[in-house]
């Protein structure tokens, strides 16, 4: 995990041509995407479409992710950030709990900017893998440069589930991913790029994610 400082971020959304500015305490970020590996260590499982230790975990749902977070809680003695409810099939989320999470997408695009101003912390080829270089499949993580915050595969390899709900009154409950996939054009590839899809159904061979978690004594806003 890397410790990132506070700060600001403005974002914005294409579609309905909103921008708005978040507030963002010091939190903590996986280095890398889950890698296959580490998905199956904690959850004996392995849903990946590409296989290999080192690549980053795919095909997997939002619920998968956020399920993955509470279990990695679990086994280091943490307050689990997510809430299950078995009769509506409802999930909460605790922003107080000091258990793993998934970044929201404030923090995500945040820290992959890393400081930077442009749509991208780099020259593309150098910092992501992506449909001009991928070759059709998934990478190790961490062969490419990382940003200036030490965090690798930011851009390229696979999207990255976040926790915020998108537009509720438009698209229900479809939660958020950043970051452009294997698969994506360059222009997929940018740190504004904002997508969506249903949190317990959609899965994708381009789609994974990665960890965050509050820094003791500070919650995200």
């Amino acid at each position: 995990m890397v410790e990132i400082p506070g700060g600001k971020i403005e974002l914005r959304d294409d579609r309905t041509k909103q921008k708005w500015t978040v507030e963002l305490e010091p939190f903590l970020l996986a280095k890398f995407p889950v890698t296959q590996d580490l998905y199956y260590e904690i959850t004996k499982e392995t849903p990946g479409t590409f296989k290999g230790n080192r690549l980053p975990v795919e095909t997997v749902t939002w619920k998968d992710a956020v399920t993955f977070c509470n279990l990695v809680s679990a086994r280091a003695g943490l307050k689990p950030s997510y809430s299950f409810n078995i009769d509506s099939q409802e999930i909460t989320f605790d922003s107080k709990a000091d258990g793993f999470r998934l970044p929201t997408e404030a923090e995500w695009e945040y820290t992959c900017k890393a400081g930077t101003t442009g749509i991208r912390y780099g020259e593309l080829d150098t910092i992501a893998w992506y449909k001009d270089n991928s070759g059709k499949t998934t990478h190790d993580v961490g062969m490419k440069e990382p940003n200036v915050w030490g965090l690798y595969d930011m851009l390229g390899n696979v999207w990255e589930w976040c926790s915020d709900i998108y537009d509720e009154t438009v698209y229900g409950s479809y939660r958020i991913f950043r970051g452009g996939g294997w698969y994506d054009e360059a222009r997929g590839c940018i740190a504004t790029n904002r997508r969506r899809s249903h949190p317990t159904s959609f899965k994708i061979d381009d789609l994974g994610f990665r960890i965050a978690r509050n820094i003791a004594g500070k919650t995200n806003r």
